[in-house]
Parts: structure tokens; sequence; C-alpha cells
């Protein structure tokens, strides 16, 4: 929100030396010495605990405007009111008067300024433990450094995203996909580097403010609803140029593509496009008449429905049933289903809303295979989450027996390995956690916002996916390039 309040209450230098040692994420409160949470004072830099830790933060406000209520304000308490904290973990601005955070700045940036500080503060703690690791790994091997690693340690080669206040559903996104424009392609960067142990995308989450509306604010998004509106603005931006930088400027380097390797959406192709895009045939047939009517329809990811047999809670005396698999998924996908009372198809021969059935084929693959399994479902009241366990293979995903002319395809081209899975933890689409795991240069990461540690493929199967990225086999050198 737009506050007031920062003029008034935005006080202390960018640089100042009041600020405590060390890295601003581990800074003590003042009050109880708790280092879980701290928030700094835009008024006076004094550092207390946030609201679900001990509220020292807020505490610390309420105590400041105790001579204003009883007393008459005198001009410097007027322009004194500690009002703004700073999250020195997430660096997000919250102000008490507003009860909400804050996302405007004064007028010389002073907001951005003590960010900016905070974080070079935090990069410099950050280097200075790294070198200290190095030297300790130095004469290591491979396997060792993936032992400590596994045993806690924050990975080496990567970097993680910092939560910005309930923004974990974009960073499981961005740490899934390799690829794309300007600030997306800062961020992206930044997560293989392995120079910084987080960073913060706050420039990215600014734009996705500005530009996508649905997404504002510091609730709970839906990561899957996130990554469509993501790329569909990428898709768009693209196709008209981006920062005055043409269109056949932004793709000079994938002008080796050719027209028949590319889905057009919307009358015209992009990197996105031509790395998530395939083509459906859409057939339905009319129950009555026969009549057949076929479409093609474009896409970039295919929401699954994890069939109905494989819903249903099991109590602790029950025997396990079978597990459900994603081509259990693929199938009820692409299997023929007889439309419903309320999806009626309109026959153009017997000019009315006839019973039919409906089927999918996939008429063209994607370089990138973007897997949704629909977990969240209303009910009468509520959007109830679909808990099951959906069995997925980590490599050789194949995909052939769901194309419509699969004698076309290669004997390799329709194999997919898995690149990364997006997890929703939690019980509702509007709580819990996301967190993601993607492999690179032959090893798994597990990304929960700023922390990144290695992890094994055991773990990666075992987990309750929501996404899944696949990349087809004979793309995939060509992809990790993108």
């Amino acid at each position: 929100m737009e506050c007031p309040h920062l003029s008034s209450s935005v006080c202390i230098a960018p640089d100042s030396a009041k600020f405590p040692n060390g890295s601003p994420s581990s800074w003590c409160c003042s009050v109880c010495r708790s280092n879980k949470s701290p928030w700094v004072c835009l008024t006076c830099s004094s550092v207390h605990c946030g609201r679900y830790v001990n509220g020292h933060a807020k505490k610390h406000y309420e105590d400041a405007q105790i001579p204003l209520l009883n007393h008459k304000r005198s001009e410097k308490q007027e322009k004194a009111q500690h009002t703004v904290c700073m999250d020195c973990s997430s660096y997000s601005t919250y102000c008490y008067r507003c009860d909400d955070f804050v996302v405007n700045d004064t007028k010389l940036g002073l907001v951005q300024k003590v960010r900016e500080h905070l974080q070079n503060l935090e990069n410099s703690a950050f280097t200075a433990d790294r070198h200290r690791k190095r030297k300790l790994l130095e004469n290591s091997s491979l396997n060792s450094k993936l032992l400590k690693v596994n045993g806690s340690t924050t990975a080496i080669c990567a970097t993680g995203l910092r939560n910005l206040g309930n923004t974990c559903f974009m960073n499981a996104i961005l740490q899934s996909l390799r690829s794309l424009v300007e600030e997306f392609r800062k961020t992206l960067c930044a997560l293989w580097q392995g120079s910084q142990t987080a960073f913060s995308p706050e420039s990215l989450f600014y734009v996705v403010w500005k530009i996508m509306p649905n997404f504002r604010g510091y609730q709970q998004q839906d990561a899957h609803e996130f990554m469509r509106y993501l790329l569909d603005h990428l898709h768009l931006e693209l196709q008209g140029g981006f920062n005055g930088v043409s269109r056949s400027a932004i793709l000079q380097e994938k002008s080796t593509l050719s027209a028949s390797n590319k889905c057009c959406i919307n009358g015209a192709s992009t990197v996105v496009t031509a790395i998530f895009g395939g083509i459906l045939q859409n057939e339905v047939n009319c129950l009555i008449c026969g009549t057949e009517s076929r479409k093609f329809d474009p896409f970039l990811d295919l929401s699954l429905d994890i069939p109905s047999q494989f819903r249903s809670k099991r109590s602790k005396n029950q025997e396990n049933g079978p597990v459900c698999s994603l081509r259990d998924c693929l199938r009820s996908f692409t299997d023929l289903e007889e439309l419903d009372e309320t999806e009626l198809y309109m026959c153009h021969k017997c000019k009315k809303k006839q019973k039919s059935t409906k089927k999918f084929w996939i008429q063209k693959l994607p370089k990138a295979l973007c897997l949704h399994l629909k977990r969240f479902h209303w009910t009468a009241y509520l959007r109830n989450k679909v808990d099951t366990y959906v069995q997925f293979p980590l490599r050789g995903l194949d995909m052939k027996c769901y194309l419509l002319e699969p004698e076309n395809s290669g004997p390799d081209s329709c194999l997919y390995d898995l690149a990364a899975v997006v997890v929703h933890h939690g019980s509702g689409v509007g709580s819990g956690h996301y967190t993601a795991y993607a492999v690179h240069e032959g090893r798994w990461f597990h990304f929960n916002d700023s922390t990144v540690t290695v992890t094994d493929e055991e773990t990666v199967g075992k987990a309750k996916a929501y996404i899944l990225f696949y990349v087809e086999r004979q793309a995939r050198a060509g992809a990790e390039k993108l």
C-alpha cells in the first residue's frame, strides 16, 4: 500500500553507524535478545523482534506514541514517530499506523537506500563466512562437500530467494524456471552464480505488482496461477519489444528456430512459446448424429486431474491401495470422456446442444513440458486440497502414446527428464508454503525461499508434486544454455 507516514518516520541515515555489527538477518532484539525475525526502526535504527516472536517492535512503536497522546506535540515529536520498520531478513517495510506493508518510498528514496545498505551488510557477512568455509573445505573432495551440505550446511553453488512476505509462491516458480527477460533474467542469473547465499527479488516483485494487480499485497497466492500470468505477460512483452528493444533484437539468438518448431499463441511466436509451447487437438463427437469437430489449441502447460479413485483418505488400519502415478493422471486427461449435462455440445448439424464425447490428443510436444496437478478443488463452501501422493519418473517420461501421430516422432523425441518440482505444503491454496526442487549439473537442490540445500533423488521422488517441469531429452543440452 501507499503509506503517507514515511516522511515523518524515516529519519535514519542509510549508512547509519548506529546499526549493530554482523549480518542484519541475525541481529538481536534489544529487549529479549532473540535473533528471530529482527525488525529495525527507520526512525532511530533500534532493533526489536517482530510480531511473530515477542512483538517488541510493535511495543517500541506503541511506547513512542504515549507522550504524543498525553502532551502537546512538539515539532520534534511530530517529525519522529517510530512508525515504520523494516524486516531485516526480507527487507519488506511495515507501517504500524497503517497496519500494512509499504510499497512506496520517500522523495529522496531513503527506504530503498536503507534496504540496499542492509543487503550489502548481509552480503559482506555471508562472503566472509563463505571464505571461511571454503578454506575449511578446499582440501575436501566433491563427495565430502555434498555430505556436509546434506548435513544441513548451505549449498555452495546455488542462491536462494528471500521471502518478501508470503512470496514463496513466486520464489518456487522462479527457482523452477531458467530462461526469459530483464528483471526476470537478472533474478534467474543470480540463482546459479552462488556469489551470495540469498538474493532479494524486490525489483521483480514490484514489477509483478505493477503489471499483475491480482498479485498485489502480501497474502499467499497460487503458484500455478502466478506461473501462467508470468509466462503470458512475458510472451506479450516479447511480441512488442521490451524497454525500447525490438522483438527482432530480443529474439536474435533464437533466429535459427524454424517456424515449425514454434507454437503460436495470439498469432505470434516468442521464446516463451518456443520453450513451453505445445499444441492439443480437441475432438468432440456428437452422440446423436456422429458429427465430429476438431480444434487445435496451443498450450504452455497441461492441468491434470488426480483421478477420483485415488482421492479417498485411508485410515491407518486399512491396507494401502494402489499408488496414483503420473501416467494415471495423463491417461485421465487424454481418455475419451462423455460430457455431462452442463457441457452439452452445440452440434452444427443437429442445430442444437447434444450429448457428446470429448478426447484430447497432443499434436505437438514442447521442449519443456509443464504438468500441473489439480490439487485444489471447490466443494460447496471451501476450496479443498487433494493431498494424494502422485508417483512421477525422474527420467524417461514417455509421451509417445499421447501423441496424435506417434509414427512421425523420432525414437527419443518423446522422452522427458525431470528438471524441477514445485511442492505446496499445507492444506489450503490461500495458506501453507511453497518450495521447489531443481536439478543443476546433475545435482538436485531444494529451494526453500532463502535456504538452499543439496538433496538426493530419493527425496525428490517422494515429494507430493504440485507442478512438474520436464525437459525433452534431446533438447536438454540446448535448454541448459537458455
